[in-house]
């Protein structure tokens, strides 16, 4: 299934995604989509339901995150081996961790605002997994158990703050919609091989990251062990799994986001996104 969340921010309605392409509501049958909604039995319920039965949304419907209520938004650094050549950095002895923090979540076609004196704020697209079932010290074996599903990440990042403040890379991560996610949450079922998928993005129609998961350091089913050795994964959460090169710090000389330009990106099998840039000082 693909499925979604429609309406205004902070009014989101969780929806599904026909074979036709057609925007279908599930609130009738789901409150939301996101925390205790994502277990394996609440989606298989779901899934028997016949999409031609629900309420069709207008197409030009604004999409809101796939994933509401997000309890963690925990990232990976450095994952892809060829991201890691471009940016002059050792792939790590164990993964790099670090938070975006939750209210950086948007929707996959929002605006996302340049912080006020921002110079250098990047893309990345990344693989998104979302968990649908808790558990600590998960063994890898089991790991794909707790995925809900997968989805699109931009991981825009200010990498003045992220690099250059002393600190955590956290401060450049977390910025008001640095996280859009979606715009499917997409389960298991659909996507055989995670570690198998093309993924791009594109600056103003300039193809700057060109890459396949396959070049993921490390994979879905151990970051989920990992990461369940230091902290609880809870149903909701979203991990995202790194990027492949091209990003802007990598280019030759750097380049980085202005106000207006646009930001198109997708993966293969889970859709697309496309944000305008908007400078924060003008709101």
């Amino acid at each position: 299934m693909k499925l979604l969340r429609f309406g205004p921010k902070g009014q989101e309605k969780p929806g599904l995604l026909d074979a036709d392409g057609v925007i279908r509501d599930l609130s009738a049958h789901l409150p939301d989509l996101g925390g205790a909604y994502l277990g394996r039995a609440r989606l298989d319920v779901v899934a028997a339901l016949n999409p031609a039965d629900l309420p069709i949304v207008s197409a030009d419907t604004r999409l809101g995150p796939c994933v509401g209520g997000v309890g963690k938004f925990i990232c990976i650094g450095l994952n892809y081996s060829d991201h890691a050549a471009e940016t002059g950095a050792e792939v790590p002895p164990e993964p790099v961790v670090f938070n975006k923090w939750t209210s950086a979540i948007s929707g996959p076609n929002d605006d996302v605002l340049l912080p006020r004196d921002s110079q250098k704020t990047d893309w990345e697209v990344e693989l998104g997994v979302v968990i649908g079932k808790a558990g600590r010290y998960i063994d890898e074996a089991d790991a794909r158990a707790h995925v809900a599903g997968y989805c699109v990440v931009n991981d825009i990042s200010e990498r003045e703050y992220q690099l250059e403040r002393s600190g955590t890379w956290d401060k450049g991560k977390g910025c008001d919609t640095f996280g859009p996610l979606g715009p499917w949450l997409v389960t298991p079922d659909e996507v055989p091989d995670p570690h198998d998928l093309a993924m791009w993005l594109e600056v103003d129609e300039h193809r700057y990251q060109d890459g396949s998961t396959r070049t993921m350091v490390y994979r879905i089913p151990y970051l989920i062990s990992y990461l369940s050795r230091f902290m609880s994964l809870q149903p909701g959460d979203v991990i995202s799994t790194g990027t492949p090169p091209g990003v802007g710090m990598g280019q030759k000389p750097p380049v980085y986001l202005k106000p207006g330009q646009c930001m198109r990106l997708g993966i293969e099998g889970l859709g697309e996104q496309q944000q305008t840039v908007v400078s924060d000082e003008v709101l």
